[in-house]
Parts: C-alpha cells; structure tokens; sequence
C-alpha cells in the first residue's frame, strides 16, 4: 500500500486574512429588526420570514446550554450575524474578486474542482459567492444550488423539509438562532436511481472578524440514488471571537447511499457550535466521515435516525485538540425501526493541554428487534498536560439486539517507539507514523486530495508537539 505525505509545513494558506468590504451588514446582536432586515435583504417569501420570527422567539425562550463547554464567554450582542460581501453570486472563478478568488485557490479548491469534484459551492462569510455543477448532472436532474436560490426557485420542496422533520428550531437554542439568521449554504437533490459517481464539494470560509456564519445544507437523496458530498472549512484567527453555527439536514431515501464527509479547520478564535443530522429510510445507507481540527470550542454531535427497516449508518470521525482547544464531540444514533445496523468509529487525539471529549448516545426502540450495533472509542494523548473524556451512552429498549461497545484511553505506547527505533527509525518520526497509524481508518475513507489535506493538518498540528 502506498499513501502520499505533504512534506512542506506552511499554515499561512488557511490564515490569509482580506480586507472586510461589504455591500451589506447588519448591527452587532439579535433583534426582531435584525431578522426582519435579513430576510429583506434575501426578498425572502413569507413563510420563510414568519419562520425566522418564529424562531427568534424560540431563541429568546431558552437558556445557554449549561452541559459541555464553558460558553460563558460567548457574547451574541458582539456578533454581527449576517454580512455580505460586495460580490454577487459567480458561476465562474474569473468573475470572482480577485482577493476571495486567490484565498481559495491557497485553500486548494478551484484545484479540486478541476480534478476531482462534479461541482463546488463556495461561501464567504454570509453568502454563497461561487457555484458551478457539471452540464451532465443538471441533464439527469440533479439540483445543487445555494440555499438562496432554492428557496426561490424549489420552495415548496424546500418548504417542506427545511427544519420541519430534521432538525426544528425548538430542537436547542442554538438550532434556533439559526433559523433565525441562517445564510448560505447548500440545496442538493439527487432524483430516483441517478448515482453521482464524483463527489460534489462546499466550502465555508469566514473572513470578518467577530462575525458568524450559519450556512444551512439540506440535500435529500431520492430512492435508489447515491450522493458523496464533501464539506470543507476554514477562518483566518482573530483577537475576538467568531461564531459559527451552521445546520445540516439529510434525507436518505429507501434504498439510497449518501456519503457526508467533513473538514473543520475553524481558527482558534472560533465558536462550533454545528447541528447535523439524517433520516434515513429503509434500506438506505448513511455514511459519516469528519475530521474536527480548528476552534476553540465545539459542540458536535452529528445524528442518524434510521427510521425504515434494513437501513445502516458507518460512522467514522477524527478529533485533534490543542492548547485552548475543548473539542466536545461525538455521535447520536437513534435505531428506530427493525433490523438497522450502526458502527460508530471514534478516535481523538490531545496536545498541549487540549482536552478532547466523546460524548455519544446509541438508543434502541422497544420496536427495533434484530438490530446491531457497535462502537468504538479511542483516544490518544501526546502528553500529560492534556485530556481525553469518553462518554457513550447506551439505551436499549429491547433485548433481541447484538451490541458491542469498546473504549480505550492512554498515551503513546512506549514499545512501539522502542520497536520502530530498533529498526532505524528516529523518536520523532517514530511517534508520527504511530499517530498516522492511529488515524488512518479516517484518512483512508476520504478521496485521495481530502486525505492529503487530513494528513496537512496532522502535521502541522504535530509539528513541535512530540520529539
């Protein structure tokens, strides 16, 4: 087996900071103004402006989730939530400003597209600014569009699942602002047996400082149809803090696959606090792959509800914290009908203090006889600063199910440096091969490009921290 390695250490293409030029921003904080202004500035249809209305009040009416990580220093009143940049939406790179154009080539995107990619929707701050799909997808139907434009040109469809039978704004506070302010984002359709044999990608990058972003996906993958969709992101650091709480919303349908595959590689300045979840029919198959590198703190718990008979969910993430960095993530799966089937692949890494947390739920309904399920948590920490937490919870309401469930905490082994010095091999270079090693399932379940940019960012993040 052969696996490329990125030998040059340059982490100024994720820290590119442009000047902030807008055509519109609102005022710092939250307001029934502030919403109302957004979905103005969209020309938005009624039932979408009731809708943030709606959820405003629901924000108003909870409480800051006291569990997790410390948000105590997170202030809404100094975010501006919605800020658009002075371009419209291009279909071409060339009409792209060329500082928003030369930030995402350094970010490796327009070359992605070219090689690897059957379409790209690129979002800086607030809106979508870039959007192409190859000519042969469109012909079969598929619909891959930013969230704006489907909205005004899919409404009902997107009236029917936008926050209705996924994720609803009364889900958590935080679902709730985002129905309030939500901007951007990505609208994918794949109709009945049509596969899409190559990837379709979006790219999130947040430029302004003290900002937020709160993109919305929502893709359904109709009966029969395949879908890989890879999504990427990305903020310069800054001195005050970033807020991003974006949603995704998937819909798998009988018999369908969809793979959902994830970079996050937020500065250390930044507020994750992410909702993700799918419904996925009979049959149907839900793939899960994530990388959680960036941030200062996250809350991410990607769900899977596998609601019809014979429906499956692989579930495979990596989670590298640092100095500053609390990193609470996990899993949710919820086994609602007969004969589904769950595996659950964790593994995290901490540095210099870090601290990374699993924090997962597996519950099986009184209904759901003949499933199985497994999960297996691992962490890795490179010194005694730093610190792994591991917090699955099982629920199970019936006791025809095969279920398995493995944990395993500690430091590097000292016999494997031993074995690998033996043969010739230094201390440092040692200690990494065990770490890309360790991460390897994940590196191995992302296309080539994504794994070299898995493997980028694990060495820059190593860099300095063991030896």
């Amino acid at each position: 087996m052969s696996k490329k390695y990125i030998e040059d250490i340059d982490f100024s293409r994720y820290d590119v900071k442009n000047e902030v030029r807008f055509s519109y921003k609102t005022e710092k904080g939250l307001t029934r103004e502030i919403v109302e202004a957004i979905s103005n500035q969209k020309n938005e249809p009624d039932w979408m402006r009731d809708f943030r209305l709606k959820s405003l009040d629901i924000y108003n009416s909870k409480p800051i989730p006291t569990w997790g990580v410390d948000l105590s220093e997170l202030n809404l009143d100094e975010i501006i939530t919605y800020l658009r940049s002075d371009t419209k939406m291009n279909h071409t790179w060339d009409d792209v400003p060329d500082d928003i154009k030369n930030t995402f080539e350094l970010l490796g995107i327009p070359k992605a597209e070219r090689e690897a990619l059957a379409g790209v929707g690129a979002q800086y701050d607030s809106e979508v600014v870039y959007h192409s799909m190859q000519d042969e997808l469109a012909k079969q139907g598929v619909i891959f569009t930013d969230m704006e434009a489907a909205v005004r040109d899919h409404g009902e469809m997107v009236k029917e699942y936008f926050m209705t039978k996924c994720v609803p704004p009364n889900d958590h506070k935080f679902a709730a602002l985002h129905g309030a302010v939500w901007s951007g984002g990505s609208f994918v359709y794949v109709p009945p047996g049509v596969k899409v044999e190559i990837p379709l990608q979006a790219y999130f990058r947040m430029n302004a400082p003290g900002s937020g972003q709160f993109e919305h996906t929502l893709i359904i993958v109709d009966k029969g149809a395949e879908l890989h969709f890879i999504e990427g992101c990305s903020a310069p650091q800054y001195s005050v803090h970033n807020l991003h709480a974006g949603c995704v919303e998937l819909f798998v349908k009988e018999g369908a696959r969809l793979r959902y595959s994830t970079i996050e590689n937020w500065s250390r300045n930044t507020y994750n606090l992410n909702t993700k979840r799918v419904i996925v029919e009979k049959d149907g198959i839900m793939e899960w792959v994530s990388g959680s590198f960036g941030s200062k703190v996250s809350m991410l718990y990607p769900c899977t509800v596998l609601k019809g008979e014979g429906a499956k969910v692989d579930h495979t993430q990596i989670t590298f914290s640092a100095r500053g960095q609390n990193l609470d993530t996990g899993s949710k799966i919820i086994h609602a009908a007969p004969n589904t089937t769950s595996r659950v692949i964790s593994k995290s890494i901490s540095k210099d203090g870090g601290i990374a947390f699993y924090r997962g739920l597996l519950r099986v309904a009184p209904n759901a006889h003949g499933c199985k399920a497994n999960v297996e948590c691992e962490s890795l920490m490179l010194d005694n600063e730093s610190r792994a937490d591991t917090v699955p919870i099982i629920e199970l309401m019936n006791d025809d199910i095969d279920i398995g469930h493995e944990a395993k905490v500690g430091r590097i082994s000292e016999e494997q440096i031993y074995y690998l010095m033996s043969r010739g091999i230094g201390e440092q270079e040692a200690k990494a091969m065990i770490v890309r090693g360790f991460v390897e399932p994940i590196a191995n379940s992302l296309p080539l490009e994504y794994a070299v940019e898995l493997n980028r960012l694990i060495k820059l993040e190593l860099e300095g921290a063991i030896g």
